[in-house]
């Protein structure tokens, strides 16, 4: 391409400022193809100049303060923001924290980002020329689909006050970041706020009333910035239409419909771009990834455990390595331009958090503390005590960045500039790609004979694979359970997840098929808008649905589900049903749960009690030793007592087998 066909369309998007100052700054870019002898990059057709290739920045201030130098390709140590522009980004996205500080001043980590922290950083990125991504999170500390704390100042305001609170610091915010000269080309009112969760509110028309109050403040301060709504999940598509329906029903107003998209917990990219592409239709809005990563690496440089790595067991579409990090995010964009109407862009997640340091954990931990660079301080406990009170510490995805543990930009980076145009390297084995198989106890079977190589150009082809003895009729034998064995393969490591699963006998055992032949039995408040209890696709453990529950108020959670089952051998069973939740303060309280599975064969009653604790902890509920004799009457199913307020949880997974 051209470079004048480069430049004249970038300069009437310069001229567009979203926010900024009286004057507006000059934000034409040269984004000429930059040389890379060793990246592969498949060029991506039909993108067009204005598509947005962000990054987020957001911890970068805390790196520096701890220590951290950034350097170019070359070695030269540069400004981090300066290195991203001319590598072809051109938003960088900085989260904004409404007060990350204990009573002492002390921060509570992950870059402690306040306004203060992303006035410094817009200023930096509109230097460079990139626009700024602004992300309100409306909460001291992270917000996600788990935890939507309201800020100290909001926690017990009611709906009326806490809109006008939110009004007036997004207002103030943008007004500030506008004073300071920085261009802002889209906010994004609340961060992944799932199911209208934000700010410490769960209901769907409370979430309306305060996003349209953000937007309002956007629309007065930076009338030209895109207005974005930002959610996770997309792999469960129903809550994505759903809650798309929904804005469109409470007439909520914003621009975009932003979704993150994690490789490695989120579905396909034909998925991402079916689901996307439907609601940009059925609702004419934008759509884009706002949050996305991938591991560059599986080694950990300091000193803290890491969100990705070799043993963690999700999907692995890419290798861990420079070129699997590049394509990644060059197939998240092509399915953004090419698969979906109205696709605007991508954006990374916090592409220059890395290590502060490779010589101890103590002496890292020293500056996490002091300067909050990691993901979480110890003085974060009293806002968030049952998670980053507990588990504070390092960064966890130094390995997805675009920098290596000294601070070297890695040759992925490029990756943004070279898939306007395409660029050819010399092809070589990148990786081998793992073996997941799944088979019943009373099938036979055996383990691959083969595994895919993968090139850096993530093309794949089948070479033969050695595993390590595995005892197959043992693992039969044993029942439900979950292997990893180990293999070679080239030369190289290679590993086969391997599931083996009994006859169950419960019929839609994980709720994909609606509630039949399963029963529920309401004993506690009339089931409304703020009291549910339903089959969803908020948080299954397996397939795309779950039975999940939620209420606004205390003592309204209390039902059974069951169902009743046919056998046709006498024998000895055992039960496992799974169960998982928390409550809108992060964890649920234990003293305030009657929960157990149980199981009826005629008047006899089997019974085995459980809990819910946070996000994502499953509960197996397991019942042994069930005596059952043809002929009788068997039930098997959960009861669920909750007195909680903004209680929560999903079941799934209902498992009966025989034993003898």
């Amino acid at each position: 391409m051209k470079k004048s066909l480069v430049l004249l369309p970038i300069l009437a998007l310069g001229m567009l400022s979203g926010c900024t100052g009286n004057k507006e700054p000059d934000m034409t870019r040269d984004d000429s193809k930059i040389a890379s002898d060793s990246l592969f990059v498949q060029k991506v057709e039909n993108i067009p100049e204005e598509f947005i290739m962000g990054v987020d920045a957001s911890s970068v201030i805390a790196e520096e303060e701890s220590g951290v130098k950034y350097y170019n390709h070359e070695g030269v140590q540069e400004d981090p923001l300066k290195i991203l522009s001319d590598n072809g980004v051109n938003y960088i996205r900085v989260r904004i924290w409404n007060d990350p500080y204990d009573s002492k001043g002390r921060g509570y980590g992950g870059g402690n980002n306040d306004l203060a922290k992303a006035i410094e950083i817009g200023k930096r990125a509109t230097k460079y020329k990139m626009k700024l991504l602004v992300d309100f999170h409306y909460s001291d500390f992270w917000a996600d689909p788990a935890k939507q704390y309201a800020p100290k100042a909001w926690k017990d305001m009611d709906l009326d006050t806490k809109k006008v609170a939110l009004y007036d610091f997004t207002k103030d915010c943008l007004t500030q970041l506008k004073k300071a000269g920085v261009v802002v080309g889209m906010v994004q009112v609340g961060n992944e706020t799932s199911g209208g969760k934000m700010a410490g509110e769960t209901r769907f028309s409370y979430f309306a009333v305060l996003f349209n109050e953000g937007a309002r403040a956007v629309r007065e301060v930076c009338p030209k910035a895109y207005v974005a709504c930002h959610f996770a999940n997309p792999e469960k598509s129903a809550n994505y239409y759903d809650w798309a329906a929904k804005m469109n029903q409470y007439g909520v107003d914003y621009d975009v419909f932003g979704s993150s998209y994690y490789p490695y917990w989120h579905g396909t990219l034909d998925n991402l771009g079916t689901v996307l592409d439907t609601i940009a239709k059925q609702y004419n809005k934008k759509v884009m990834v706002l949050e996305t990563s991938y591991a560059y690496s599986t080694e950990n440089t300091d000193f803290w455990a890491n969100t990705i790595s070799e043993s963690t067991n999700v999907e692995k579409p890419y290798p861990y390595t420079i070129a699997g990090q590049a394509n990644s995010v060059r197939d998240i964009a092509d399915t953004v331009c090419n698969k979906m109407t109205n696709g605007i862009g991508i954006c990374y997640w916090e592409g220059t958090w890395i290590s502060v340091g490779t010589e101890s954990f103590e002496a890292n931990q020293l500056k996490w503390e002091k300067y909050g660079s990691g993901w979480a301080s110890s003085y974060a406990k009293d806002y968030d005590p049952k998670d980053a009170g507990q588990w504070y510490g390092g960064c966890a995805v130094e390995n997805q960045a675009f920098f290596d543990e000294h601070g070297k930009a890695l040759e992925s980076l490029k990756v943004f500039n070279l898939m306007r145009y395409g660029n050819d390297a010399p092809k070589y084995i990148d990786g081998i790609e793992d073996a997941k198989i799944s088979y019943y106890n009373y099938e036979d079977f055996t383990l691959p004979e083969t595994v895919n190589v993968i090139y850096n150009d993530n093309s794949r082809s089948a070479i033969p694979v050695t595993w390590e003895d595995f005892d197959i009729p043992a693992a039969k034998a044993a029942g439900n359970a979950k292997y990893t064995i180990n293999g070679v393969a080239g030369g190289q490591a290679v590993k086969c997840y391997l599931t083996i699963l009994e006859k169950n006998f419960v019929q839609n055992y994980s709720f994909e098929d609606g509630m039949n032949p399963w029963v529920m039995t309401n004993n506690g408040a009339a089931l409304s808008d703020v009291h549910k209890v339903q089959i969803t696709q908020e948080n299954p453990l397996t397939g795309k649905s779950a039975f999940h529950f939620w209420s606004q108020e205390a003592d309204c959670v209390n039902f059974e589900v069951e169902q009743t089952v046919t056998l046709e051998t006498s024998g000895t069973y055992k039960f496992q049903i799974s169960i998982m939740g928390g409550a809108d303060t992060g964890g649920a309280d234990p003293t305030k749960q009657d929960i157990y599975a149980y199981v009826k064969v005629n008047d006899t009653v089997y019974q085995q009690s459980g809990k819910i604790t946070s996000y994502d902890n499953w509960a197996d509920i397991k019942i042994t030793n069930i005596q059952y004799t043809l002929g009788d009457t068997i039930k098997v199913g959960i009861h669920v007592n909750c007195s909680e307020a903004k209680v929560w949880g999903d079941i799934d997974d209902a498992m009966l087998n025989l034993v003898l």
